[in-house]
Formats: C-alpha cells, sequence, structure tokens
C-alpha cells in the first residue's frame, strides 16, 4: 500500500514591520520560509496581497501543490474576533475592522484560521518551545508593540469577547505618554521599542543623547532600540537609563501577572529581550520586590525558546490544531 501524503500546513506571523510566513509538515516541522516588510503604510488589500505572495513563495519553494494544504492559520496583531477572523483595531498595522479571515478564504481556496498574534507566540512556546508541558503560562512579547499570550490550563485563554491576555494595554503610568491604543501609560507605551526609541529621540530634540545619535550616524529618524542598546553598552549613561526605566516597568507587569494569575511559567520574547542583561536585571529586580512570596518562588521567567520563530510555529500548531 502507497504512503499517504503527509499533512502541510501554512503559518503566518503578521506584525507591524514584517510578514513571516512559513509552510511546515504534520509534525511541525518547518520546510520552508521566508521574511519580507509588512508596508503597512500601503493599505490592507497591499498587505494581504503580500501575504498571499508570500504562500506562493514557499509552496513553490517547498514543491507541494495548492490542494495538499490543509490550512492556512495567521497571527494578527488585535483586538480581533477569532470565530470570524476580524481584526477589530490593529495600531501598529493602522487597521480597523479588516475581515482578514473572509479576505484570505477568498483568496488561498482552504480553510483559514485566524487568532491573536501574541496569543500564537504563546501556542508556540507552550507547544515547541520554552513552555512544553506547562500547565500555565503567560507570554509576553516585546518588540514593536508589547503584547501577550495566556495558556490557562493547558490551553490558550482568549476571554469572554476574545480580548485576554492584552499585556501591553496594563496601565503602569497614569498620565503617561499616549499609546497607540489612545490610552495613556500603557506598558507599550513605555517598555516597547518604539518607546525606547522615541524617548531616545526625545533626548537628541533637548540637545542631549549625542552616543545615541552617533549610533545613529547622527540620524534622529534612524535612531532605534538597538542603537539605544548599543549606545548603552558602550558606557552611555542616557542610554542606559532609557533601557532601566523600561526595564522598570516590564518587571512591574511581570509581577503583576504572577500576583494575579499564580503561573507555573512567564516567557519573555520580542526583539527588546535581545538586549540582554539591562532588561532581565530590571524584570528580576521589580519581581523579587513586588510578586508574592509563594508565588514568587513557584514561577519561572524565562526566555522564549523559539527566538522570533514563537509567532510563526503559533500559528502552525493552530493550524494543526495542537491547542
Amino acid at each position: 500500500m502507497s504512503r499517504l501524503p503527509d499533512r502541510f500546513v501554512i503559518g503566518v506571523d503578521l506584525g507591524g514591520t514584517k510578514i513571516h510566513t512559513a509552510l511546515a509538515a504534520g509534525d511541525g516541522n518547518i520546510l520552508a520560509e521566508t521574511r519580507v516588510p509588512t508596508e503597512t503604510v500601503k493599505g490592507p488589500s497591499h498587505v494581504i496581497g503580500r501575504i498571499i505572495a508570500t504562500i506562493e513563495q514557499i509552496r513553490e519553494q517547498a514543491g507541494v501543490s495548492p490542494g495538499f494544504i490543509e490550512a492556512v492559520a495567521v497571527g494578527a496583531p488585535g483586538p480581533l474576533d477569532v470565530a470570524n477572523g476580524v481584526i477589530h483595531f490593529a495600531p501598529n498595522l493602522r487597521w480597523r475592522d479588516v475581515p482578514l479571515k473572509k479576505l484570505l478564504q477568498e483568496r488561498v481556496q482552504t480553510k483559514v484560521m485566524i487568532d491573536n498574534d501574541a496569543n500564537l507566540a504563546a501556542l508556540g512556546e507552550h507547544v515547541y518551545g520554552a513552555g512544553r508541558g506547562v500547565e500555565n503560562m503567560v507570554y509576553i512579547t516585546v518588540s514593536t508593540g508589547v503584547g501577550g499570550g495566556l495558556i490557562l490550563g493547558g490551553r490558550l485563554y482568549h476571554g469572554s469577547t476574545d480580548g485576554a491576555g492584552e499585556i501591553g494595554h496594563i496601565t503602569v503610568l497614569p498620565d503617561g505618554p499616549l499609546c497607540g491604543c489612545g490610552a495613556r501609560g500603557c506598558l507599550e507605551a513605555v517598555s516597547s521599542g518604539t518607546a525606547i526609541a522615541r524617548e531616545a529621540r526625545r533626548l537628541v530634540e533637548h540637545g542631549k543623547g549625542q552616543n545615541i545619535l552617533a549610533q545613529a550616524g547622527g540620524k534622529p529618524d534612524e535612531i532605534s532600540a538597538a542603537t539605544v542598546a548599543d549606545a548603552a553598552a558602550g558606557g552611555d549613561p542616557e542610554a542606559a537609563s532609557i533601557i532601566s526605566l523600561a526595564a522598570r516597568f516590564l518587571g512591574i507587569s511581570v509581577a503583576n501577572l504572577i500576583n494575579l494569575l499564580n503561573p507555573d511559567m512567564i516567557v519573555l520574547g520580542g526583539g527588546v529581550m535581545e538586549i540582554g542583561e539591562p532588561i532581565w536585571q530590571g524584570v528580576r529586580l521589580e519581581v523579587e520586590a513586588r510578586a508574592l512570596g509563594a508565588a514568587r518562588a513557584h514561577v519561572q521567567v524565562v526566555p522564549a525558546g523559539l527566538g522570533r520563530r514563537s509567532g510563526v510555529l503559533g500559528a502552525v500548531a493552530l493550524a494543526l490544531q495542537l491547542d
């Protein structure tokens, strides 16, 4: 008897700066993948076209015909309606009420599933990464924005209206900087890569931050969280202060989540965590100072095990229904 074809699925991690698309076999093994810029400023239709182009590219690269693709799962910024696949509001994409599932389904002619991008990063870490075998886990991604996902009782927790896990919009500094969501003082507004870069540019505008500016080649518009981190690593106190404050607010949020949920593990991922020890030290200090004893002693606060593949592997897991 001839062997039946393997299962093939496609996972897409849709972010404000990049689209990461992967084709995987039934065991979750990635056979082909690609990353392209999102080009958000060109609007939803353009971005959806780019998603379709990446799907076609990796399908052809892997030599898999369209009929063998069982499902396409997309992790997208939210808040969103999981069942209907509508993105209600995604500040980093500049989208409102975009019916992503419907628009994709019309083009790919196969089952399409949509979930919050940070939820799927949490699922990826739970199924394939740092959180394997963990019953109760919180995932936080600190990158262009700040997102989160909750694994409670071994499954993704969505909440009553699919809004659970919006950790980036916990208020940590009342009357603080304006967040893309319209509120002030959200974690995303003070600890994201965008926030770190904003604070550095603010310094430069006031005639300070010259070491940071030098790291950006003298161009204020080129200042990023990475240039601030590089300046801090070189001993610049202004840059170190920006990183330290972002780490402090992140650590406060982690401590609050420990006290609220008493999880087994908190997994921290995203590009900002790649800054390394200056961020982790701030998180550890706040957890030690603020998390309650028994919960603090039990929880593990660890780096993401999948790096920047957390989201796309979570989308693969969703497509394979491994939640």
